[in-house]
């Protein structure tokens, strides 16, 4: 059992929901130590007190708001939790909504939400039923570590899952990002759509969806504990520096698709490419011999 993170209730009209908090994810990472390449020491962060030029104890180590370089004010903790707020010892569900108008960038990591004893379990039920049933995601709003956050309810399973949820004037305007005008034809949103038949799944299970990159990570390691030949990566495709024919790079994808998938070339047609006529080869042009100097 993953370890509670925060302990409190899920306020739900008047009506109230003890629950712990857990987290739904697991890092399986190859985390990596700083160290000291001639002796292969460790090489650690010290807290130092600038004024004082000494290293101090996690003890004596607090929060501060600098207002100016001369003026700091300092929190404490106990301060922080004190906070009178409603959010700071529950999860208040403020509004319900259809999961498809939530904009993905505003989800963050997930947890879940287990009750807290025998009593919380049939409130907790309660709320999973209604949300299941209406096929609506519960807004709402608590306070973690020192700040208010906007969080999004649903569930997973016989779990309720809670998203942490940037709030609007945290996202950026992305209109700066947008590309320069450009044509395409229907024959190139075909082929696009074509491609993404070809790549549609239903569930993400399989080779594709393994994290190679850790695996590799391991195998160096691995390698260079046994003293072997390092994994060498494969040379990159050469670029040809031309233009990309888009509806042929389309083609040449589907037809690479299915022969993954071990499809046949009966579904998700391209329209063939018409063929381009080879450019006349114009003749060379003679040019005049100089006559030879005479010794």
């Amino acid at each position: 059992m993953p370890r509670t993170i925060w302990s409190g209730a899920i306020s739900f009209g008047l009506v109230t929901v003890p629950i712990h908090v857990v987290s739904a994810t697991e890092d399986h990472s190859i985390h990596f130590h700083r160290v000291h390449l001639e002796d292969m020491a460790r090489v650690r962060t010290r807290k130092v007190c600038e004024l004082e030029d000494r290293e101090v104890a996690t003890s004596e180590i607090g929060k501060g708001y600098e207002l100016s370089k001369t003026q700091v004010i300092p929190i404490s903790d106990e301060e922080l939790r004190d906070l009178p707020l409603p959010t700071a010892k529950a999860i208040e569900i403020v509004a319900f909504m259809p999961w498809e108008s939530i904009d993905p960038i505003r989800i963050g990591d997930g947890y879940y939400l287990t009750p807290d004893g025998q009593v919380a379990a049939k409130p907790y039920k309660l709320l999973r039923h209604a949300l299941e049933r209406s096929s609506r995601v519960a807004v709402a709003r608590y306070a973690w570590s020192g700040r208010e956050r906007l969080g999004l309810l649903r569930v997973r399973g016989e779990a309720i899952v809670l998203h942490a949820m940037r709030w609007p004037d945290e996202i950026r305007d992305p209109s700066e990002l947008t590309p320069p005008p450009v044509e395409l034809s229907d024959e190139e949103i075909d082929g696009a759509l074509a491609l993404m038949d070809t790549m549609t799944r239903d569930d993400l299970e399989g080779e594709e969806f393994r994290d190679t990159y850790t695996e590799a990570v391991a195998e160096l390691i691995e390698a260079k504990r046994e003293h072997r030949e390092l994994p060498v990566a494969p040379e990159p495709a050469a670029d040809s520096g031309q233009l990309v024919d888009l509806m042929a790079a389309l083609q040449q994808s589907v037809s690479k698709a299915k022969d993954a998938r071990g499809e046949n070339a009966e579904h998700a047609d391209v329209h063939e490419m018409p063929k381009k006529r080879a450019a006349k080869k114009q003749p060379a042009k003679k040019t005049a011999r100089k006559p030879r100097k005479s010794a």
